[in-house]
């Protein structure tokens, strides 16, 4: 039998009774050597092994014949060099059936890892950039289960299947003339064209699910089993929810802080109960209000308070890439991603043949149909907006002529039909968005993420902030405002979780799961079709938006509802946990590529925080309290407005200083980075000695 993943040089017997123990009841089956026709047999000598791990399984069509499974089979398990995956495959429960299982031999799995730029854990104790040809120096490199996370071997499967070229044009066995693959198409994206391979998705592995949720969400311990989730999700999950994680907690100063003013300022109970009852009457003050209101002390606070998280978030993440072996991912000239497509010719940078998409010709399209498609939604922003503020306007008038508790209660209707507006049209832009990218034809794929990414940030930011932006800077409606952003915080809390765990709950409790009734003594191939009938993974981009669009109300507007922080803290403690509920039980795996960092939500969590200074210190201006400071003072109202410029670029300043004080990675993982790049560079310059000398 041939082995994915650990493997002990050929030899039997080399494994310990408790790894092979390790690989749990439900494996045994397909890892008999009884199972015919079993697993293609690996090109390397060195990655034969008794045992394999089943890794990814692939859907075929159902129409798929026997002679175009046989050849596909046979395309994944040729070697590399020959124009194959190098993995290994098993047909399943019979030649005849729907579904392949994957794996991977330990030497696809090494060589991958040094493509990706992993770090691994070296002899010295040291975490070194991962490199095969010294791969015996690497701790546990002849045992794959432990030498690499099962995210991290099955995210390698898609990237070999992802890396499939046609060598030469070819039909495809089994199917019409008309199915042909011409040289250099991706095979994998064009089969699945073809309907020949309808789905790719990695395995569960039951015994690691169950303690990864013992451990997560069914406990009641308050710390997150981070390398757990890294291991079984890999990366990009675990700085997700490491994030979370440590924006929750650091919700907490704010939170007292919002409930220290909320308690004691008679000017905030005040204006927190006249935006709850509509009414707008002065009540007479029977003290003087301190000189600093809790308003200033909260601006101030907010936007200190948001660089610093950000500071200390970046050194956090630089140590936990560091952990994870990915703090120098490789920076290449990477294969074209599987959704490119152009004519093909000779790449002019890496000299490789491969099709060829002008630049011009993406500009266009971007200039011609992207723009437009994202202004007309920004207008229907605007539509929804200029309904609200009629609405709000028309439900204002009938308070004022009835003023009965049901038309104080309609005083939030349109609040919350704006926001369950603004909610149906993000979805909607979500959708189009991702069609918008695919059409602009990106070559890379982080070329891809980012315009994705980009295009959502900017719709997301509008959809979320415009309306607060247009009550505070320009109706200058500071009991509005403080309406508006109580209603997002209770109304989209809710609706998020309703829509993110209740649904998929409720989906899964009383339609998927009695179809995917099964018993210990069902076929693998069975347990593993079941997964395929778990909805995908839609991705983390509704999470980190719904954090992004958080950290929006709480450093821009917090100063007008002081109780945002505690809002946020009580709805991210159960977000913690249901996110991990839905990820484990109410999704199909999904596969998670390797990451050093938050990527380029990073970037809008610092563009917020400076944005922040200028929200706050034009909430400060307008606040009375502060322009009857200025009042007292003799102040003109054009000075007023000078002297908080003046405030807003000192207080800039403090934040760029407060950035550069706070190093974005501790000394000693700069150090080690700088270890790791050097000795990259040397093993590279011996490397080049070794070819020039043969």
């Amino acid at each position: 039998m041939n082995k994915a993943g650990d493997d002990d040089e050929g030899q039997p017997g080399g494994q310990s009774e408790p790894v092979r123990q390790s690989v749990g009841k439900g494996l045994s089956k397909l890892s008999a050597p009884s199972f015919t026709p079993g697993w293609s047999k690996a090109s390397c000598p060195c990655c034969h092994s008794e045992r394999v791990e089943p890794l990814v399984l692939v859907k075929l069509g159902e129409k798929v014949s026997p002679e175009t499974k046989r050849w596909l089979i046979k395309l994944i398990g040729a070697p590399q060099k020959d124009g194959g995956a190098g993995l290994l495959a098993h047909p399943g429960e019979e030649a005849t059936g729907n579904i392949i299982v994957l794996s991977a031999p330990r030497c696809t799995l090494l060589q991958a890892t040094e493509e990706l730029g992993l770090c691994k854990m070296y002899c010295s104790g040291d975490m070194e950039a991962f490199a095969y040809d010294d791969r015996d120096n690497f701790r546990d490199s002849d045992n794959m289960e432990a030498f690499l996370t099962l995210a991290e071997r099955q995210f390698i499967i898609k990237y070999e299947l992802d890396g499939l070229r046609a060598q030469k044009d070819l039909r495809i066995p089994g199917m019409l003339d008309s199915c042909v693959l011409q040289k250099r198409d991706n095979i994998w994206q064009k089969l699945g064209a073809a309907g020949v391979i309808v789905d790719t998705f990695p395995l569960h592995n039951p015994d690691k699910l169950k303690d990864l949720s013992e451990a997560w969400y069914t406990s009641n311990q308050l710390a997150q089993p981070l390398d757990k989730v890294n291991e079984y999700f890999g990366s990009s999950m675990a700085f997700y929810f490491s994030f979370l994680d440590f924006y929750t907690w650091s919700l907490l100063p704010p939170a007292i802080l919002g409930l220290f003013i909320a308690y004691y300022s008679r000017e905030v109970q005040r204006e927190m109960l006249q935006s709850v009852s509509g009414s707008q009457d002065e009540e007479p003050q029977d003290e003087p209000e301190p000189l600093i209101s809790g308003h200033m002390l909260q601006a101030v606070f907010s936007m200190l308070w948001s660089t610093v998280v950000m500071e200390l978030w970046k050194r956090r993440s630089s140590a936990l890439s560091y952990r994870w072996g990915t703090l120098h991912l490789a920076e290449r000239f990477a294969e074209p991603r599987p959704g490119f497509h152009g004519d093909l010719g000779v790449n002019p940078v890496t000299g490789r043949v491969e099709p060829l998409f002008p630049e011009w010709k993406r500009d266009l399209r971007m200039a011609l149909v992207s723009v437009p498609v994202v202004g007309l939604f920004l207008g229907l922003v605007v539509l929804g907006m200029t309904c609200f503020y009629w609405a709000e306007a028309s439900v204002q008038q009938l308070h004022k002529d009835w003023d009965s508790m049901m038309s104080q209660a309609l005083l939030f209707v349109p609040s919350v039909l704006h926001i369950v507006y603004t909610n149906m049209l993000a979805t909607v832009y979500r959708t189009l968005a991702r069609s918008l990218t695919e059409y602009e034809n990106h070559r890379e794929e982080s070329a891809y993420d980012n315009h994705l990414t980009g295009k959502i940030l900017v719709f997301t930011f509008f959809n979320n902030f415009a309306v607060l932006f247009h009550i505070a800077f320009f109706k200058q409606d500071i009991p509005l405002l403080r309406k508006r952003l109580a209603s997002l915080l209770i109304i989209t809390q809710l609706v998020n979780q309703v829509t993110e765990v209740v649904v998929p709950f409720l989906v899964d409790r009383f339609i998927s799961a009695p179809h995917r009734t099964q018993s210990e003594d069902d076929p693998e191939e069975d347990k593993f079709r079941n997964q395929g009938t778990l909805p995908p993974f839609p991705g983390l981009f509704a999470e980190y938006i719904e954090l992004l669009v958080q950290f929006g109300y709480l450093s821009l507007f917090s100063c007008v509802f002081p109780l945002t922080a505690v809002l946020l803290l009580l709805n991210n403690l159960t977000e913690i946990r249901s996110d991990a509920y839905k990820i484990c039980k109410l999704f199909r795996k999904p596969f998670s590529p390797p990451v050093a960092n938050m990527g380029v939500w990073q970037v809008a969590f610092e563009v917020l925080s400076f944005v922040s200074v200028v929200s706050n210190c034009w909430l400060l201006l307008l606040s009375p309290r502060l322009q009857d400071l200025g009042q007292q003072a003799g102040m003109s109202g054009s000075s007023l407005l000078m002297a908080a410029v003046m405030v807003e670029h000192v207080l800039i300043l403090v934040k760029v200083i407060m950035a550069a004080l706070i190093p974005d990675e501790p000394d000693w993982i700069r150090k080690k980075r700088e270890h790791i790049e050097y000795t990259s560079m040397q093993a590279l310059r011996q490397q080049k000695l070794n070819v020039q000398e043969s």
